[in-house]
């Protein structure tokens, strides 16, 4: 049956693994979520522009039927000035000063009309490049999901491999060694290391003479890194990737 030290060495190699297939996925579904987000607020942004151009047509519609309707009542106004109705020089000056404001009134819709032209054109150019922002967020959100998808099926048998040996190797240790490495494992997720060239590879500090000599007589106890608190376990023991439990 392997010892605590070397079945530690095992367990904290296989963390590590299941530790870097939790970061890889890490990003990516809030890289996702992000995208999503990104698409709502740019489709949001398009259906403004829409209705911002719906609002333009539908004033522009509103204006040219009161053009039309200024138009009729001028005519009138003017057949009604040389018609020889007209009984006083009052009423002539009202009806020439209503005629100036229909005529003033047109100029300004005119002038409008003309300017909501410009913005008309405008909004078309935004809306166009609103809508490419959409299908560039749209393809690369694509492109992401497919991603995740294919990356959580290529983990998930190793996933479930990774989890199998990890109960195993509990199985075979030593509770108080196991709730050690997790207590440690809460402030350093690499809770165990190996002793590389006398020194911790967790903090690289230099390891006591003592320690090492120790190390090597003892090998059923646990020692620990006076700097960092990780446990300790002689670098023969270290798991090369390619080795299966």
């Amino acid at each position: 049956m392997p010892s605590n030290i070397e079945l530690i060495a095992r367990l904290a190699h296989i963390d590590e693994k299941l530790d870097d297939m939790h970061a890889e996925l890490g990003d990516l579904p809030k890289l996702v979520k992000k995208l999503e987000e990104k698409l709502r607020q740019q489709m949001r942004l398009v259906q403004e522009t829409k209705k911002a151009l719906e609002d333009l047509a539908h004033y522009r519609t509103t204006m040219r039927a009161r053009q039309q309707e200024l138009n009729e009542k001028e005519a009138k106004l003017n057949e009604l000035q040389f018609s020889g109705q007209i009984r006083n020089n009052r009423e002539f000056d009202a009806l020439t000063h209503e005629i100036e404001f229909i005529r003033a009134e047109r100029l300004r819709i005119e002038q409008e009309l003309a300017q909501n032209t410009i913005k008309e054109e405008n909004l078309k150019g935004l809306l166009e490049r609103q809508q490419a922002d959409v299908e560039e967020t749209q393809r690369e959100l694509q492109e992401r999901e497919e991603e995740l998808n294919q990356r959580s099926t290529e983990q998930d048998n190793e996933f479930r491999q990774l989890q199998t040996e990890r109960k195993a190797i509990i199985e075979q240790l030593s509770a108080e060694w196991y709730a050690e490495y997790e207590r440690i494992r809460t402030y350093h997720p690499d809770a165990a290391v190996h002793v590389r060239k006398g020194s911790c590879s967790g903090c690289f500090s230099a390891l006591p003479a003592q320690v090492l000599v120790e190390m090597r007589n003892h090998p059923e106890r646990m020692f620990v890194c006076e700097h960092c608190g990780r446990i300790l376990y002689p670098e023969h023991y270290r798991i090369e990737e390619e080795e299966i439990i």
